[in-house]
């Protein structure tokens, strides 16, 4: 018998009476049927999950309670992690001797791994913060967990015993990191050891309990050839959006939220000449840079006094006396926006950043309200005749139904008018369909036009090829 069918508690009658169908209902297909049936048994079948899960975690709390009444912390702490690991092995082993717990070899070594996760670790997230396949960990409640693999949601059957148990485990992420949360801050941001961001929002801001989000990013920066392999991008894209790096072009990089952005920030840097001094400038560091000659800036909260908070737009303004070749901000959220148009229309050129927006014309309007949002009276008109002199390029990514991402347009900023700024699309997405397993077909493709900052790139010793350039 298996350990969580062994201690589990009776499960509730099942209801015997049953719904007769109508009469129009049993002339119903039978495919839908039978397709509504596999659904109420999977659900059935997560929910028979969810209620072992729970009478699991029930025991290994009074497991963890009887441990820690035991436990002198005073000696542990004055000897290493990996004897204190051991030694909670040994009195967790005696505990589950005297429960008289009917469990195998296996399963005592399970539960054992799991008392050390809650002492050493983060508890139930352990084993999905160890699965590289994960993206994201998404706590709705303290018995709804679901998570994120390529690309789509999934709903799991780990939970935590009660909402007292998710906030000790929020607690311990956050004191790692010298951050805070209870009911005078009930929102923060933090980041993990391996660089993963984590955002905490407790009640009485989240109605049904503590609420924990994690976004994890793989140890590797996904390479060009990864990318152009997953069908995210074309190689006649990839060798046109190098030279642009390597030729000092100003990028922004525009999508929506798990869209591919900061991925592709990522291999953008990578094209970075390793002579050339980096300045990066982030809210929660996400980006991996390679490049020796690299000086890495996060900004800083307030702390609980409401005091010391370091913005990006500071942190921009500093870094222009950091003597930077290149400016590379993760993510243009606010008034920092002016400072880093400034910047890449006077002398920094190849500044790489990334915006929130749904299409490139919506990237460069949403610049534009960043700006206007400065507090400085500056005209309309003289905000876009800025964005049309500073921005080069805007690189539109997207994430698609069956949950793979994309670049969708590189178009170039040409100026702008009186009432806009201008651009023409290089490349475009054709979109053909969803195939019989549900993927996206599509292809990127040049559209014929040719850029009018070939002769700045080629000023510099950089000549893409015509044939980049010729449309499908």
């Amino acid at each position: 018998m298996a350990l969580l069918d062994r201690i589990r508690m009776r499960p509730a009658p099942e209801p015997s009476s049953r719904k007769v169908r109508s009469h129009a209902a049993r002339h119903e297909s039978s495919e839908p049927s039978s397709r509504n049936a596999a659904q109420e048994e999977r659900s059935r079948e997560i929910e028979r999950k969810r209620k072992r899960e729970h009478q699991y975690q029930e025991f290994k709390s009074r497991v963890h309670e009887r441990l820690f009444e035991r436990i002198d912390f005073s000696k542990l702490a004055k000897v290493s992690e990996e004897r204190a690991s051991s030694d909670i092995a040994d009195l967790t082993l005696r505990i589950l001797d005297e429960e008289k717990a009917l469990f195998n070899t296996e399963e005592r070594q399970k539960l054992v791994s799991e008392i050390q996760d809650e002492v050493f670790g983060l508890g139930p997230l352990e084993p999905l913060l160890h699965d590289p396949t994960i993206c994201d960990i998404l706590v709705n409640r303290y018995d709804q967990i679901y998570i994120e693999r390529q690309g789509r949601l999934e709903v799991t059957a780990v939970r935590f015993l009660d909402d007292g148990h998710l906030m000790r485990i929020i607690e311990k992420i956050l004191t790692r990191v010298g951050r805070r949360v209870d009911e005078s801050t009930p929102m923060v941001d933090a980041r993990l050891r391996d660089g993963s961001r984590v955002n905490v929002i407790i009640p009485p801001l989240a109605l049904d309990g503590p609420t924990l989000s994690i976004r994890r990013f793989s140890e590797e920066a996904l390479t060009a050839d990864s990318l152009v392999e997953s069908g995210s991008i074309t190689p006649a894209a990839v060798t046109l959006l190098e030279a642009c790096v390597v030729g000092r072009l100003n990028i922004l990089i525009s999508g929506g939220t798990g869209s591919g952005k900061t991925t592709l920030l990522n291999m953008l840097s990578a094209f970075v000449p390793e002579s050339e001094r980096i300045v990066s400038i982030e809210d929660s560091a996400e980006l991996q840079l390679h490049q020796e000659h690299v000086v890495r800036l996060e900004t800083r909260p307030p702390n609980i006094e409401g005091k010391g908070q370091v913005s990006q737009r500071e942190l921009v303004i500093n870094c222009l006396r950091m003597r930077p070749d290149r400016i590379i901000v993760g993510e243009v959220r606010g008034v920092e926006a002016l400072d880093m148009l400034q910047a890449m229309s006077t002398g920094h050129e190849g500044s790489l950043t990334t915006v929130h927006a749904n299409t490139p014309r919506d990237a460069l309007m949403r610049v534009g309200t960043m700006v206007a949002m400065s507090g400085l009276e500056i005209p309309a008109s003289t905000i876009r005749a800025q964005m049309g002199s500073a921005i080069d390029l805007v690189i539109q990514v997207e994430r698609f139904s069956d949950g793979s991402r994309g670049v969708t347009h590189i178009n170039e900023v040409t100026g702008a008018s009186e009432s806009e700024v201008t651009m023409q699309e290089l490349f475009a997405l054709e979109r053909r369909g969803v195939s019989s397993d549900g993927r996206v077909e599509r292809i990127l493709s040049a559209t014929g036009l040719r850029p009018s900052f070939l002769e700045k790139l080629r000023g510099r010793g950089i000549d893409p090829s015509d044939s980049l350039f010729v449309a499908a």
